[in-house]
């Protein structure tokens, strides 16, 4: 009897023994990114794996809906915001680790249309609303969305956007708005450059100058409590050659550290 129990306390303290020694694979690390970071992301992270990484879960929305899920106990480990907005309400909240934040995207700011359409100079002046006619506009939500906020601040710079803020078509984020012109709800769109080029169905009709908008920056950073050394690591992928590699093809700017 005595033997028995022994044996099986034994088999119990192998078991717990594999247990802890199961790879550091077998775990994930969470990052939250804005949803214009989609295409790149989903490349770059199958390429951060290949090479040893942690197996990383992507959660993709609009980067005010991340924040606020974060500052509300969301499990994540990494957030890349697409302003610097949210990303600072959340450093005010107390939830972002001092020392990891750091900026590393850029973007531009385009007016998209269906593939077949003629383009457009974006300039004071350019009649927008009169080129709408009865069609709508797609942006994402301009008093939250970072797409929509610079699409906003852009149009009052030119004085376009008392004309056509009554054919605003909303967006929950600015992949959303893409595929409202994508699929022809919305006769054109504001978005990113990055988000027009993942998208065969649209065409650039023109691009926003750099001045009629604050600049298009993504800031990263891991969430106080959960910046272990996988987070770190992989917001150092993010910073590295290969990682710049993918999403300059993707058509962003990598930002000097």
């Amino acid at each position: 009897m005595m033997g028995g129990i022994l044996r099986h306390a034994a088999w119990l303290v192998l078991m717990l023994m594999l247990t802890l020694a199961l790879p550091a694979s077998a775990a994930r690390l969470t990052v939250f990114a804005a949803a214009s970071l989609k295409t790149a992301l989903d490349e770059a992270v199958p390429a951060y794996a290949a090479q040893g990484g942690e197996k990383v879960t992507l959660s993709y929305a609009g980067s005010s809906v991340l924040a606020r899920q974060i500052a509300q106990g969301a499990p994540a480990d990494v957030f890349i915001s697409a302003n610097p907005r949210w990303m600072d309400w959340l450093e005010g909240e107390g939830r972002i680790e001092t020392g990891t934040r750091a900026n590393i995207l850029g973007n531009r700011l385009v007016l998209i249309g269906p593939a077949d359409a003629a383009s457009l100079t974006i300039t004071p002046g350019m009649d927008l609303a009169d080129r709408l006619g009865d069609g709508w506009l797609a942006m994402a939500l301009v008093d939250a969305v970072p797409a929509g906020i610079y699409g906003k601040a852009a149009l009052q710079s030119l004085g376009e956007w008392q004309a056509v803020a009554d054919k605003v078509a909303q967006a929950d984020n600015v992949r959303a708005a893409l595929m409202l012109v994508a699929l022809g709800e919305a006769a054109m769109g504001v978005v990113y450059a990055t988000d027009a080029a993942a998208e065969d169905g649209v065409a650039v009709l023109g691009m926003f100058p750099t001045d009629s908008h604050p600049p298009i920056i993504y800031p990263a950073a891991a969430i106080r409590g959960r910046a272990g050394p996988d987070a770190r690591a992989f917001l150092s992928y993010l910073h590295g050659a290969e990682a710049a590699t993918i999403f300059q093809r993707h058509g962003f700017a990598v930002l000097p550290q």
